[in-house]
């Protein structure tokens, strides 16, 4: 049955999600090994180990065409929440449902630092589901998307020689060339200069147009206002506001004094 124009597809359901680290710390060193199978042994549990409620009861859902801006202090939880969604990280309790799979930024076009860009704009062309016949199409175009040669030929060196940025902007270059059901990016606009930002948030409204959902992580509130139509604000991991973006910015911005 065809879908209605106006009907919204879910792509991200996230219900009551909680997302526990486990932090071991005094108590590593000379005889660990022993003590650590002593509690094997005898079931007890490690009294160094601390537990980190990163993500806290969190539940929304989103849609085809959205971009959704992830904001929120340091240690707020968003990128946490980003790699639950990508199936990175388990959760403690909850569900996460997700419709194709997820590419989030960095992950799924993991480069290589002592390979070329040249080679990682392949292997990660071909980690992201691209076959060869479409990178070598899309190749010119996500070099000269990134902007990383435009100061000499830095696409044939080998990436430990790029500036994070640079190795930034390659990231989201090879990402965007593709289209994705889910597309997470973590804070890929801070880099680079603002004609490569301009360049980024076009490519951004482009994905959504493709039926795409985006989501975007940024202290960066420009390029919040500038990319999304909706604003997910976490605060020691649980989801404090949820609306149009304009609504969510000025609360988080009396909040945080900005």
């Amino acid at each position: 049955m065809a879908e209605s124009p106006n009907e919204k597809i879910p792509t991200v359901i996230v219900d009551d999600l909680h997302i526990v680290y486990r932090v071991h710390g005094a108590g590593a060193g000379k005889g660990s090994a022993v003590a650590a199978l002593s509690r094997i042994v005898t079931r007890k549990g490690n009294p160094n180990v601390r537990k980190v409620h990163a993500v806290r009861g969190v539940t929304f859902t989103a849609y085809r065409g959205e971009a959704v801006g992830l904001i929120g202090s340091n240690g707020s939880g968003k990128s946490t929440l980003l790699r639950a969604v990508a199936g990175l990280l388990p959760a403690e309790s909850g569900k996460v449902f997700t419709e194709g799979q997820p590419s989030l930024l960095g992950v799924n076009a993991a480069l290589m630092n002592d390979l070329t860009g040249e080679r990682n704009v392949i292997l990660g062309g071909l980690a992201m589901g691209m076959s060869q016949e479409e990178i070598r199409d899309r190749y010119q175009q996500i070099v000269d998307f990134s902007g990383i040669n435009e100061k000499g030929d830095f696409i044939s060196l080998p990436m430990r020689t790029y500036s994070s940025g640079m190795a930034a902007r390659l990231r989201f270059s090879i990402a965007a060339a593709k289209s994705h059901d889910v597309l997470m990016i973590d804070e890929a606009l801070a880099t680079g200069d603002r004609t490569f930002q301009k360049r980024s948030e076009e490519r951004i409204r482009e994905l959504r147009k493709e039926a795409g959902t985006v989501f975007l992580v940024s202290h960066n509130n420009k390029s919040i206002r500038d990319t999304c139509d909706r604003v997910l604000w976490l605060e020691k991991g649980e989801l404090r506001m949820d609306g149009p973006t304009e609504e969510v910015l000025q609360a988080y911005e009396e909040f945080s004094g900005n």
